[in-house]
């Protein structure tokens, strides 16, 4: 089994891998992930040339939602002195896509400090989006003093144990997670979550496609801040026999992708600041960038399905 990585820096460009490696990069089925950049975007286009993945995002039928993330509404410092208006810009920017996203997403840190008053903005601002629903996972942000309870009661109805549940929208299960209340260095999921996803997918057919969102890497992205789970390797274990597994973070603040197996793993960037690329710098803290320099490390994700096929295009934006 071959595992390979890129990264991708706060210009959207990838660190440390050449064009020919990104080429060779390997997705679903062993085909190749195609990263593009076009116009400030970093386009993926997984197992499928980019006409082709055009066409799915055209597709009336085809199933498109936003990932949001780490919009930290409370944070006061200078790596971004104003993240309530760069997640309005975000917002706008959802609404302007061109499409109704089915759904869109928001992969944790929705607040920074859990207040009640950061979660009703938040809350207040995603009742802004021009979309089919609203999902949410908390970050560590959200459960600071309280093991999320604060979270839950502006979020988890609906939801079951600390806030995870599950949801199918147009041939593709979707999986939510909480991997951030019993921290001790990595994320956790824990017994009760691990028996949830076992029995949620138990009946399902194997050529499901299966998207996980968490908000610490389901994988060992940089353990050594914690930027991972301790374990998802038996959470994991529930989805290998499934052909196409996509799992979509947030936590880290910068695109990075993983392929293991029939796995695929998406970082997302940030509405509010970037933090260091991993090992570089004392540990993940906000990175204050030069004048002009922030916007193109914010951004958003929009997700591409079409019914039928094993084909997912993700495209990573640039905040408007």
């Amino acid at each position: 089994m071959t595992t390979l990585e890129s990264a991708h820096g706060p210009e959207g460009g990838p660190v440390g891998m050449s064009r020919r490696q990104l080429l060779r990069h390997t997705a679903w089925f062993g085909a190749a992930v195609v990263l593009t950049v076009t116009s400030g975007e970093v386009i993926s286009h997984l197992g499928t040339p980019p006409a082709a993945a055009a066409a799915v995002a055209q597709d009336p039928h085809a199933l498109r939602f936003v990932q949001i993330s780490d919009s930290h509404l409370g944070f006061h410092g200078p790596a971004n002195t104003d993240v309530t208006g760069s997640f309005s810009r975000a917002i706008n920017q959802v609404n302007t896509l061109g499409f109704r996203p089915d759904f869109v997403m928001h992969t944790g840190d929705l607040t920074h400090l859990s207040t009640p008053a950061q979660f009703d903005q938040v809350r207040q601002m995603l009742g802004g989006l021009r979309t089919g629903q609203v999902f949410t996972v908390p970050g560590e942000h959200d459960s600071v003093d309280d093991h999320g309870q604060k979270y839950r009661a502006a979020f988890g109805s609906g939801t079951r144990g600390d806030g995870w549940y599950s949801f199918d929208i147009k041939g593709v299960h979707f999986i939510a997670l909480v991997n951030t209340l019993a921290l001790e260095k990595l994320g956790h999921l824990g017994t009760d979550q691990l028996e949830f996803v076992r029995k949620d997918v138990a009946g399902l057919s194997s050529d499901t496609p299966i998207v996980v969102f968490s908000h610490i890497p389901l994988f060992a992205m940089y353990p050594t801040w914690g930027w991972g789970t301790d374990d998802a390797t038996q959470a994991l274990s529930y989805l290998r026999r499934f052909s196409s597994v996509t799992c979509l973070n947030g936590h880290v603040h910068q695109l990075f992708t993983k392929t293991d197996g029939n796995v695929t793993f998406y970082s997302a960037t940030t509405t509010a600041y970037p933090l260091p690329h991993p090992g570089q710098g004392p540990g993940p803290i906000p990175l204050t960038l030069p004048a002009g320099q922030l916007g193109p490390a914010l951004g958003i994700r929009d997700v591409s399905y079409q019914p039928g096929q094993h084909a997912l295009a993700i495209r990573d934006r640039r905040l408007a």
